[in-house]
């Protein structure tokens, strides 16, 4: 992807100037407001209430969190002010300490170094801010919140992860993998954490417990761009540099099993900025489906995966996204071109697309929703309340759920 600054254009700059006014500090209550009049509310009063289930998409342009009701039309009901972060590239959350960790800044080569912020989603406060010396990228968190498995960055040279301690941020430990580290996803086993290099053509396996890779996927088809994995992990949907497509791969034989491109769509570089013209992959919870991001036409694909691996995928259908993949992002302080991403709910009702904000749903296959500041970031995921504490959530990547 490419890499470049946006200064803020016309409309949108009193957007952020009214997200840098209502700034916080580490150790103080953020502001967060509703969408309704801009009253203030506490942290949770927005988003819990009874003893059913709430689910709430969560929204990370630079300098915000943004929360829409999934429940209610995915109406906004509540945004938080960040102006600290810049240049987000990560988010994970852990519902047992109700904290949101946000990775920014840098990632890797000569651009600088990356920080990480923890949130407190109870209190509605900054817990700590922490920086690093090398760069930092999409991370992956253990089930108890405990560890977090940290890329260095996909402009990075090397090859490293960092394994942070949840409570403070401190590096304990770190996974040498591929190059140039980027997207990372925790199995449900909690035992393994799959690592994607960009510019490494295997998608690397570690054991949580030792920190060491033992086993390579591929080789793929052009290094490891986002890519999500099944419940039981064995099967990993992988996407890659140059492709306009995806790949299945067998976690247990390490072996690629399908290449599937998308018929009837083509992909010319030279009008498409963005390396990766499939930037985003999401995997139904129940598995029986697999959707992947098309760019450079603004389209979505969706797969019949259901009989993977003895079948290969089953395109099911193509829907047009009504805003298109063009144009840079505007709250935005770094990585700014409309690359995508894709999540599904947790209960797979609706599948959320990063840098053009339409919510699509599973049922019809058609556009049912738009979200603005999905719009503006490709960095979301669900967290769902219940009297007053969250108690669950997805990663970015939508996984599947069968075990």
């Amino acid at each position: 992807m490419r890499h470049r600054p946006l200064l803020l254009a016309g409309a949108l700059a009193g957007v952020l100037w009214l997200l840098v006014s209502l700034g916080c500090s580490s150790g103080s209550h953020a502001q967060a407001t509703t969408a309704a009049g801009g009253k203030p509310s506490t942290a949770a009063a927005a988003v819990t209430g009874g003893a059913a289930v709430h689910h709430y998409e969560y929204v990370f342009p630079d300098g915000g969190i943004y929360v829409y009701d999934m429940d209610a039309g995915q109406r906004l009901v509540r945004r938080v002010s960040l102006p600290m972060v810049k240049g987000v590239r990560g988010v994970v959350v852990s519902p047992p300490t109700h904290i949101v960790y946000i990775s920014y800044g840098s990632d890797g080569g000569g651009n600088g170094k990356g920080a990480m912020l923890a949130y407190d989603l109870l209190r509605g406060r900054v817990l700590w801010q922490r920086s690093y010396s090398t760069g930092i990228d999409s991370m992956a968190i253990s089930a108890d919140g405990s560890r977090i498995y940290m890329p260095t960055g996909e402009l990075s040279s090397g090859g490293e992860w960092l394994v942070l301690d949840g409570r403070d941020g401190h590096v304990i430990s770190s996974i040498q993998a591929g190059r140039s580290p980027h997207d990372t996803v925790l199995g449900l086993s909690g035992r393994y954490v799959y690592l994607g290099g960009r510019n490494h053509n295997y998608l690397e396996v570690a054991d949580t417990q030792t920190n060491q890779v033992v086993r390579n996927i591929g080789p793929l088809r052009s290094g490891v761009r986002p890519f999500t994995i099944n419940g039981t992990e064995t099967l990993a949907y992988t996407t890659a540099t140059g492709f306009l497509g995806f790949q299945v791969s067998s976690i247990t034989s390490g072996k690629v099993l399908y290449s599937q491109t998308f018929p009837g769509f083509t992909y010319d570089p030279s009008t498409f900025p963005s390396s990766a013209p499939s930037h985003g992959i999401s995997l139904s919870p129940d598995e029986r489906q697999v959707w992947v991001m098309d760019g450079p036409n603004s389209y979505v694909h969706v797969f019949d995966v259901s009989h993977v691996p003895a079948e290969p995928p089953k395109l099911v259908a193509n829907i047009a996204l009504p805003h298109r993949m063009t144009g840079q992002k505007v709250l935005c302080a770094y990585d700014c071109a409309r690359d995508g991403w894709l999540q599904h709910s947790r209960n797979g009702r609706f599948v959320y697309v990063g840098d053009s904000g339409d919510v699509l749903s599973t049922r019809t296959l058609k556009p049912v929703g738009f979200l603005p500041m999905l719009r503006q970031s490709r960095v979301m995921l669900e967290i769902d309340w219940r009297a007053g504490v969250p108690v669950a959530t997805t990663s970015r990547q939508g996984m599947g759920y069968v075990r």
